[in-house]
């Protein structure tokens, strides 16, 4: 549960608030599908370890979460950027069986 503890920080909800988590787990959900079918590593974007797994996933909850953010565009074109780089990186490409 600890991505979901950061989520909760970064949206700037306490931490005892708990009711928004099904929000935010469904964004964190569709995220995490959205980077898999461009091609980042499963286990990379599963664990959301990586700092810059980690940045895109909250940067998409940013983004998307609730109905009036002000600065939804800025979020979104950061997510956009950091999916891109991801994407091309071979660093965060999944291991071809083939």
């Amino acid at each position: 549960m600890a991505l979901m503890d950061d989520i909760r920080s970064y949206l700037r909800i306490d931490a005892s608030d708990t009711s928004f988590d099904v929000e935010i787990q469904d964004l964190i959900g569709a995220v995490q599908t959205e980077l898999i079918d461009v091609g980042v590593d499963p286990t990379l974007v599963g664990a959301a370890t990586d700092s810059l797994i980690k940045k895109a996933i909250t940067t998409y909850c940013k983004a998307n979460f609730g109905y009036d953010t002000d600065n939804a565009e800025a979020f979104t074109s950061a997510y956009e950027k950091l999916k891109i780089y991801l994407m091309n990186s071979s660093t965060y490409q999944a291991v071809s069986s083939s």
